[in-house]
């Protein structure tokens, strides 16, 4: 179909963009065809499962933070809730954070502070120890060794090599 003929095109005023059969192109589309090949890549389905279970991951870590790992200090420290402590800035008195904010205060909410640090901590310290294991397991698959010991001259030769390449002494088969 020629740009000109377009009657849809023609009324709407777009006759100089051309078809839209052009740009879409074959089955669905040239643009929509490469978009779809991107987004079918391994490493974007993988990078996209990857930020769903941080995602998830995040908001587990949270709760655990505010609600098991932070009452037991809070406890020790003699302060019953973490996340309730601030400094008010205003001048008037406040007994909670969420009355503070609700009269529009200025506060530094140093116990929220707290929470998202140790939230940190954890993400980071997980994440440490998942690619910790990571790297062990990949060397354990290297360790599968691809070089043997000349008993001569104690220089690494392949494992399939009949003569040393260093000394030059025939080698038994490995």
């Amino acid at each position: 179909m020629a740009t000109g003929n377009d009657p849809i095109l023609g009324n709407l005023g777009m006759a100089h963009m051309g078809s839209p059969k052009a740009f879409l192109g074959k089955k669905g589309g040239r643009m929509l065809g490469e978009f779809r090949d991107f987004a079918m890549r391994g490493s974007m389905l993988d990078m996209a499962v990857g930020i769903i279970v941080g995602a998830a991951f995040g908001r587990v870590v949270s709760s655990f933070v505010s609600d098991i790992l932070m009452p037991p200090i809070g406890l020790f420290s003699g302060h019953s809730d973490f996340s309730n402590k601030f400094i008010n800035l205003s001048g008037h008195a406040y007994a909670t954070l969420a009355e503070a904010k609700a009269a529009g205060a200025a506060t530094i909410n140093y116990g929220v502070f707290f929470n998202a640090f140790f939230d940190f901590l954890l993400v980071a310290f997980a994440v440490f120890m998942l690619i910790r294991q990571v790297n062990r397991l990949k060397n354990e698959q290297k360790v599968a060794a691809s070089t043997r010991d000349c008993p001569f001259c104690l220089s690494a030769v392949a494992i399939k090599a009949t003569r040393c390449p260093h000394c030059t002494s025939a080698l038994t088969a490995a």
